[in-house]
């Protein structure tokens, strides 16, 4: 895809709760089929900012890190939208996603797939939103940056 083609934003974000907002505002955007890809340092607001895009898209169960599950799946009511699938590749930099089973949700219509620390994967989708997270200059401030393609 060409530079001009992608959607290219930037914030600093000052609180985990700029942080759950950020994810309420792009949680209204999703249609379905989205892939979200999480990179960033470890405490950088990946799972702070799936908290408020899952509240917004009416998950009720409490969000946490999929560390040692490695793979989450949500109910949801959001128009079209029926699953938030909640992945994290942190602990396992060589695992094949397939066998949990990733693979049957990546695309899917009436699904939104986040992974956090996608960068290990291999990601191949219509609609990935690559968003990044980087501590701040202060303890609580995180720069976070997003390309819709």
């Amino acid at each position: 895809m060409n530079q001009e083609s992608r959607i290219k934003n930037k914030i600093i974000s000052h609180s985990t709760q700029e942080t759950e907002r950020l994810g309420q505002k792009i949680a209204q955007q999703l249609r379905g089929g989205e892939i979200l890809t999480l990179n960033g340092n470890l405490g950088g607001g990946k799972t702070t900012f799936l908290k408020g895009l899952a509240k917004r898209l009416g998950v009720k169960q409490t969000i946490t890190s999929p560390t040692f599950v490695l793979m989450k799946v949500y109910t949801v009511k959001h128009g079209r939208i029926k699953q938030l699938v909640h992945v994290d590749c942190y602990r396992l930099p060589r695992i094949e996603f397939s066998k949990i089973g990733l693979n049957d949700h990546l695309n899917e219509p009436s699904t939104i797939v986040a992974i956090e620390w996608a960068d290990k994967l291999k990601i191949k989708g219509k609609k990935i939103i690559n968003i990044q997270f980087q501590h701040g200059k202060h303890e609580n401030e995180r720069i976070i940056s997003w390309n819709i393609n």
